[in-house]
């Protein structure tokens, strides 16, 4: 019999795989209280049940707490930091009062030397661009609304 630590590690190495295939920064998978997260630059495996998601810490400049239960709002899906452009002096990906299409590429949230695409999740304009270029930005911070 296999034990549980083998099909970890066989989950993991498939993952990788996946991952080295599609071109893709990140992967998680989960069952029932069984979720293995693989990322480029760390793997991450957790055998517990997900733990409930607290409220994200209102930013310093205290408006961004407003916008958390906006219905147009795109949230961090990672502690990284934030750029609006693709590269430094390049212009930006939106603007305010900006369309954006879903899908489209709004954003990039840098996390352990790792740039993510940080996609539109639906077409609307651009109302409020809530973190600046460069900044710091936690799991689940507000970073635009899309209306």
């Amino acid at each position: 019999m296999t034990n549980k630590i083998d099909v970890d590690e066989k989950l993991i190495r498939k993952l990788a795989e996946l991952m080295d295939e599609t071109g893709l920064t990140e992967i998680e998978v989960g069952q029932d209280d069984f979720t293995v997260r693989v990322a480029r630059g760390a793997t991450v495996v957790s055998a517990a049940a997900p733990a409930p998601m607290a409220a994200p810490t209102p930013a310093s400049g205290g408006g961004a707490s407003d916008h958390t239960n906006h219905p147009g709002v795109v949230t961090s899906p990672m502690v990284g930091v934030a750029y609006i452009a693709p590269e430094p002096g390049a212009a930006p990906f939106i603007t305010v009062g900006g369309t954006v299409a879903e899908g489209q590429v709004v954003m990039l949230v840098e996390a352990m030397k790792v740039f993510n695409q940080i996609k539109a999740p639906r077409s609307g304009k651009v109302t409020k661009i809530l973190v600046e270029s460069g900044s710091p930005v936690e799991f689940g911070e507000p970073l635009m609304i899309i209306e």
